[in-house]
């Protein structure tokens, strides 16, 4: 590779570092500045912090690589994407926002759901904080894995160093500004993300004399979208859309709408956010078909699907241009990863070390611990990453479908039903949980598949962990009247501000 995008790459990094040190130097040394810059974050940096997080490797990679694959079939994880991204801004943002500041100030995800309840240290707190760093680093080394996969594609290290590469860069802006740092990096990162998938497609497409070329070149290997519409099943098609339902369900997403400075710049933060995140898809969903059909007219020797946003960016831009692209696929990576070590150590150190070993421990001492759980998942899941031959959409896959079904119906019914109970919050996070487990592990069907071949393990955990909240939530003890009393200045403060 020419030197030209090896400069690119290294401003890329100094970039990401100096943001880091900024935001060191102009973050608070107490927690809530650590972990939720003090809820003083824009609606712009809120909308393209949330999306870059959000999107990850899979982005540039997985959802091009799935496209190239399976082709239009890729289209209804798309839309189900989008829809469940528009609720989430809908339903649980403002919401959120608002409750987690009466319920005592609430810092995390498992802190909002023990205060929800008045449970100081309950069940709901340490389980919720279990699954996250569970499911977390797993989703961590799907990002590690990307990072891998683009270092040992476009620049022949081996993959193994790429990881090095990919997980220090993140872990040092990330010990250094926290939240902060985070969201001001996920930011720069998601115009990068925006910029690439606008130009690669436009791009590549130029190779084609009209777009009824280039279909026909992508139809020698994926089924048109007629016949695609036509024997598609219904469970397939809602299999697919499904992976909306997990929006509801990501703790480093909706810990954006808790660091937001307002509930009425969610409105612009929606708007902003959902604009970036359709072009942004469609410019994936391009560069997948455009990719089959760029393969099949001049067969560069593509090994794996998932990288095609790389030989694109190789074969078809100056150097200087392609270290900028493949800085992009860096961008989507970390931006990911850094909000999930964040979030990660927010609950080792908030639900974990303060909650059950030092509930009085001096804030400084308090963040430095944080610091240390970012170094600690991060190695953890730099080690599940190891394995070269996995696929990037399925691990994200499988996480985002445990976060979805064990925190999904726990956040809709904490914002929207005053009377769950703390024993049916904690019934609705243990089976949906284990349902999408023994989804994505029991080899019960013939040569050894798994119910995850059938439908999208996020369907049947999401119904059952929400059946379960609503049943044991049921014949358990109604909350308390201050618990009621919060549930309703909540709603009465979304009133006020319209």
């Amino acid at each position: 590779m020419d030197y030209s995008s090896y400069i690119s790459l290294a401003i890329y990094f100094v970039v990401m570092l100096a943001i880091g040190l900024f935001a060191y130097r102009n973050s608070t040394d107490d927690i809530s500045g650590y972990i939720l810059g003090g809820r003083q974050v824009s609606p712009q940096v809120t909308a393209l912090s949330a999306g870059a997080s959000d999107m990850s490797g899979w982005m540039l990679m997985g959802l091009p690589g799935a496209m190239f694959v399976i082709g239009f079939d890729t289209i209804w994880i798309a839309l189900g994407l989008l829809i469940g991204a528009w609720f989430n801004y809908l339903l649980v943002a403002p919401r959120l926002r608002v409750y987690t500041q009466e319920a005592d100030d609430a810092l995390t995800l498992p802190d909002f759901f023990s205060k929800r309840f008045e449970k100081k240290n309950g069940s709901v707190r340490m389980i919720s904080a279990a699954v996250i760093i569970l499911f977390f680093t797993l989703y961590t080394s799907a990002g590690l894995v990307a990072g891998g996969k683009l270092f040992e594609s476009a620049f022949g290290l081996s993959y193994q160093l790429g990881l090095v590469i990919t997980v220090s860069v993140v872990v040092a802006y990330t010990l250094l500004g926290g939240f902060l740092a985070v969201s001001m990096t996920d930011f720069v990162q998601g115009c990068i993300m925006f910029v690439a998938l606008v130009m690669v497609p436009i791009v590549a497409f130029q190779e084609f004399n009209n777009g009824t070329e280039m279909m026909a070149q992508a139809n020698h290997t994926i089924v048109p979208l007629s016949e695609s519409v036509e024997k598609m099943s219904l469970l397939a098609i809602v299999s697919s859309m499904a992976w909306g339902l997990g929006y509801f369900g990501q703790p480093h997403i909706i810990v954006r709408f808790m660091a937001i400075r307002s509930v009425k710049d969610i409105k612009t933060a929606r708007n902003i956010g959902m604009s970036w995140m359709l072009v942004t898809i469609l410019g994936a969903l391009a560069t997948g078909l455009i990719g089959v059909a760029y393969v099949n007219k001049f067969h560069p020797g593509l090994q794996d699907p998932e990288t095609i946003f790389i030989l694109f960016s190789e074969i078809l831009f100056h150097p200087l241009v392609s270290g900028f692209l493949l800085a992009a696929i860096l961008a989507a990576i970390m931006s990911t990863i850094s909000s999930q070590l964040l979030v990660s150590s927010s609950s080792l150190t908030e639900d974990v070390y303060r909650a059950v070993f030092h509930k009085d421990i001096d804030e400084k001492k308090l963040v430095n611990i944080g610091r240390l759980g970012v170094f600690a998942v991060a190695a953890v899941a730099t080690l599940l990453a190891l394995d070269s031959d996995s696929s990037i959409l399925s691990l994200v896959s499988n996480a985002w479908a445990g976060f979805g079904a064990a925190f999904g119906p726990l956040v809709l019914f904490s914002l929207f039903w005053s009377k769950m109970t703390h024993s049916g919050a904690v019934a609705g996070i243990l089976t949906g949980a284990i349902t999408v487990l023994l989804w994505i592990l029991l080899p019960v069907l013939p040569d050894g598949k798994t119910l995850s071949s059938v439908i999208y393990e996020i369907v049947p955990g999401f119904i059952i962990s929400s059946t379960a909240i609503v049943l044991v939530s049921h014949f358990s003890q109604d909350p308390s009247h201050s618990v009621q009393k919060t549930f309703h200045a909540t709603r009465e403060k979304l009133q006020q501000a319209g």
